[in-house]
């Protein structure tokens, strides 16, 4: 079986690894632009690119893939590309791109997308932040064979994971990536034989993982202390949480709800108790022990190294300049 490859980041270059090493034909991957990265902004190809290149796989990066669209050269450049490909299928990882409708109807199976989510919950582009921030015991991903909508097409293959009490979206991530790694192998597989059981998304229980704003990594200390830490991982490694302590940004990774009770009539975002094990912060309901920070310019600490460097005192407050 032909297929091109769609994606760009790491979720999607784990695909591509397992795709290749199980021995499938690749003779294009589409992937984004350069993008400037690192303190000099050079331009830095995507994972995806760079394990193409590595193994000689022809790539294309066009800003667009809309024939009608503001780069339409390179969106005649990809389709002529896609049409020397000669591929059965295209596999969607991560990609970054809106496909038009040419694009799904290009290749003879369509478009398979390797989504971070059992679908229908969290639809969209963030399905990992926000499985973790609204505190879902379990996630997944779902094969979806790839339609006009936003993630609606209909489910093909999906897989279960446990959601951990101490999972970050970097750790999570990852054990997703390699799921799905696994789950597109199997569907093309399938596919091959003509297994593939297509059933349609129900309606109930759909909802929409919208992108990730910076502005919403300040915390809020007028939430409860379980929202807060789930927030905390959910922006792990991206974008961080923040908060301001004594006029200076202080990116807050981890912290547990603490087990004892919140004082009476204390001001949300107040430093309640300092120790070597953690900074207690009161919230809208029940103490957050910090246990990992990192002041601007420096690295991720344990409360007790960052406490060396960083004297913090009850009463001070997070949040206020």
């Amino acid at each position: 079986m032909r297929l091109v490859f769609a994606g760009t980041p790491d979720f999607a270059r784990a695909a591509l690894e397992r795709l290749h090493a199980a021995g499938f034909a690749i003779p294009l991957v589409l992937t984004q632009p350069d993008r400037p990265a690192g303190r000099g902004l050079k331009l830095q190809p995507s994972p995806v690119k760079q394990f193409a290149q590595q193994h000689g796989i022809p790539v294309a990066q066009p800003r667009s893939l809309r024939l009608d669209g503001r780069y339409p050269e390179d969106a005649a450049r990809a389709r002529q590309a896609l049409q020397a490909a000669d591929a059965d299928v295209m596999v969607v990882a991560a990609y970054g791109l809106i496909l038009p409708q040419w694009v799904l109807d290009a290749p003879r199976l369509g478009c398979l997308n390797i989504h971070a989510s059992l679908l229908p919950r969290w639809r969209g582009a963030a399905p990992i932040h926000r499985a973790i921030e609204a505190g879902d015991a379990e996630t997944g991903v779902t094969i979806m064979q790839m339609d006009a909508g936003l993630d609606t097409g209909d489910m093909l293959l999906a897989g279960r994971i446990a959601v951990a009490p101490q999972d970050s979206t970097g750790t999570l991530h990852d054990r997703l990536a390699a799921l799905g790694a696994g789950l597109i192998v199997e569907a093309l597989e399938l596919a091959g034989r003509g297994g593939l059981v297509r059933t349609p998304q129900p309606a109930a229980g759909a909802s929409y993982a919208r992108k990730i704003d910076k502005a919403e990594a300040q915390v809020d200390w007028s939430q409860p202390a379980v929202a807060i830490e789930r927030r905390l991982r959910a922006f792990d490694p991206f974008p961080g949480a923040t908060s301001a302590l004594a006029g200076e940004s202080v990116k807050l990774w981890r912290a547990q709800a603490a087990d004892r009770p919140l004082p009476a009539g204390i001001v949300p975002g107040t430093v309640v108790a300092v120790a070597p094990a953690g900074i207690e912060v009161a919230t809208g309901e029940g103490l957050l022990r910090l246990t990992e920070l990192q002041r601007a310019g420096g690295k991720r600490l344990p409360a007790a190294d960052f406490l060396r460097g960083t004297p913090v005192a009850p009463g001070q407050r997070f949040g206020t300049a």
